[in-house]
């Protein structure tokens, strides 16, 4: 069970077999829903959930501390975008980094650095809850 949901959620559960494409041709947009959508960016997305009122929060700021922290490290990666969301209603807080379906097979393989440290130090955040990932595609329409 455990390896069908890692497949799931890789990028691999997204892209065409190596059968099918040139090894040495970046990859080509990827067809779901029988054609009716596309796409060649992969997100990986971290969220959590803080706490208290959204113009003071404790808890909010400090995650926003950690996205500044880690920005320059994830910003290096090439092709990458980052965005930061925050919902005042739901109390959420998520950053999605997406870049080009061709570089994320590599990162994904790396573990998605810096995940481990960017996560880690969000569960240490009082008044945080709901940490988790998880890989989407993310397209502009």
């Amino acid at each position: 069970m455990f390896k069908l949901l890692a497949f799931a959620t890789s990028v691999v559960a997204f892209t065409k077999p190596l059968a099918t494409r040139s090894p040495v041709a970046p990859l080509q947009a990827v067809e779901l829903a029988n054609g009716a959508v596309s796409f060649d960016r992969v997100c990986r997305e971290w969220r959590c959930k803080y706490s208290g009122d959204k113009v003071t929060s404790e808890s909010l700021e400090a995650c926003c501390g950690v996205l500044a922290e880690y920005l320059p490290e994830i910003k290096k990666m090439e092709g990458v975008t980052v965005n930061r969301l925050i919902c005042g209603g739901c109390l959420d807080f998520k950053v999605m980094v997406t870049q080009p379906l061709e570089g994320y097979g590599p990162w994904e393989e790396a573990g998605h650095p810096p995940e481990a440290d960017f996560i880690a130090k969000l569960k240490a955040i009082d008044g945080v809850s709901q940490v988790e990932t998880q890989t989407i595609t993310n397209m502009v329409v």
